[in-house]
């Protein structure tokens, strides 16, 4: 009764900081429709606050990736994607502005056709460098760089010079350079288990399966913090179990 109480409160104050604290604290509960409906309540009173905006880009990505159904998922990226270009276009200094807006565009990308991910992947990789360029301590830029590099490392030579040809030129780049960007954010954040998995997956891509298992154990063992952690630790002890089948001996007759 006195947490609704205090709720209730919170979300009819008008005060914009006493909401955003609020927000904050309903988004690392990871209950993230409280946490938007308390940032968009607080963006009321300071429509341009960069510090909102960029938190709903944020929630909307991190609502998207467990969202079951497809229009709805993409409606939150878009909503991500608009609150994180209006947060840059009232702050352009502002760095989570620009990784969250590269986020939101990865995800965008995986639903897209050929010549639009061309075009998101360029306008990815410039929003996590200038992400990176106003705070190089920003984990979730490096992660994201990493993610977008390993994607690139899968896409094959030829595929790579065709798209190129056709739809222009298209970021270079792939397994190292998402072995280097997925270190750093690693090396700054050491306990986020995004960063481990991924690893662990660009670790599958490129056959380095020791280096795989050790990775993917880090990430099974770490705190879920955000809701898509839950199938990422599933997924971990998935991919662990099968390479341990993997490793047994055959046995003949």
């Amino acid at each position: 009764m006195i947490a609704a109480v205090i709720g209730l409160f919170l979300v009819l104050s008008s005060d914009p900081e006493v909401l955003m604290t609020s927000g904050d604290a309903a988004f690392f509960r990871i209950a993230y429709p409280e946490a938007k409906e308390t940032y968009e309540a607080a963006l009321r009173s300071a429509p341009d606050d960069p510090r909102l905006l960029w938190r709903l880009a944020r929630v909307s990505v991190c609502a998207a990736e467990v969202e079951p159904e497809e229009s709805r998922r993409a409606l939150l990226l878009k909503e991500a994607e608009s609150f994180a270009r209006k947060c840059i276009a009232v702050e352009p200094g502002c760095g989570e502005g620009h990784t969250w807006l590269a986020a939101s565009l990865g995800y965008t990308a995986l639903e897209a056709g050929m010549g639009e991910q061309v075009k998101l992947s360029r306008e990815l990789i410039e929003e996590t460098d200038k992400a990176i360029a106003l705070n190089p301590g920003d984990d979730a830029a490096y992660s994201i760089r990493g993610s977008f590099y390993r994607a690139l490392g899968n896409v094959g030579w030829l595929k790579r010079q065709l798209a190129a040809l056709l739809l222009g030129e298209i970021p270079s780049g792939g397994f190292p350079e998402a072995e280097a960007s997925l270190l750093t954010a690693i090396a700054l954040a050491p306990d986020i288990m995004r960063h481990h998995y991924e690893l662990g997956i660009l670790y599958l891509d490129w056959g380095k399966t020791a280096e795989a298992r050790r990775s993917l154990e880090h990430a099974a063992r770490l705190e879920i913090r955000t809701a898509i952690d839950r199938p990422r630790k599933e997924k971990s002890l998935m991919l662990l179990r099968n390479l341990e089948k993997e490793d047994e001996p055959s046995i003949h007759p």
